[in-house]
């Protein structure tokens, strides 16, 4: 499965934190693709310590702290040894709620992982969770239930300057946890 394929396919999937206080999750809504020799991604130049992540197998958590202030969590997509990754931009909290309002001090259900750097926030993921394996169960893993998410919209990704006008983007229409302007949701 290519990085865009995988950015697609992560939408409805479920991030499953466990904490000592208990189990947050959150259904993906909402992701970005950066793609191999996409000159907006981390693994464009090549490999460096901070992105290593990016070049391990697929499945594996690549976070980074984005302008010093939020971390972002991706997901590595291509073989060991090609740099490439999702980034999970929003979620739609299910479980822990009341954990994750207060990693964000906020109490807007809304609120609390619309956006990269809040979902982050709400699940207290930081970079001792870079390269971990989102494949297999432990503090931080990806799953899957029989919800079917609905229809799946794409735009162009959002913050960016570099590649800016490429549809790597995906959402799921409808829902009010996808983040962005609402010129790119519809």
């Amino acid at each position: 499965m290519d990085t865009a394929s995988l950015a697609r396919y992560l939408i409805g999937k479920v991030v499953v934190r466990e904490l000592p206080e208990g189990v947050a999750t959150g259904r993906i809504v909402e992701t970005e693709a950066y793609v191999v020799g996409d000159a907006a991604g981390h693994a464009y130049r090549g490999k460096t310590p901070r992105n290593r992540s990016l070049f391990l197998e697929p499945g594996r958590a690549y976070v980074y702290l984005a302008y010093g202030v939020s971390y972002m969590l991706n997901v590595s997509s291509e073989a060991p040894g090609i740099g490439a990754g999702a980034l999970i931009r929003a979620l739609e909290p299910l479980e822990g709620i009341p954990i994750m309002r207060r990693n964000r001090g906020v109490e807007r259900l809304r609120d609390l992982a619309r956006g990269p750097g809040r979902l982050a926030a709400a699940l207290r993921i930081d970079r001792s969770l870079d390269g971990l394996d989102l494949c297999r169960k432990g503090p931080l893993w990806l799953a899957r239930d029989e919800h079917e998410p609905g229809e799946i919209g794409k735009s162009v990704r959002i913050g960016i300057s570099q590649d800016a006008n490429r549809l790597l983007r995906f959402y799921l229409r409808s829902s009010p946890f996808v983040s962005g302007p609402r010129s790119l949701n519809e």
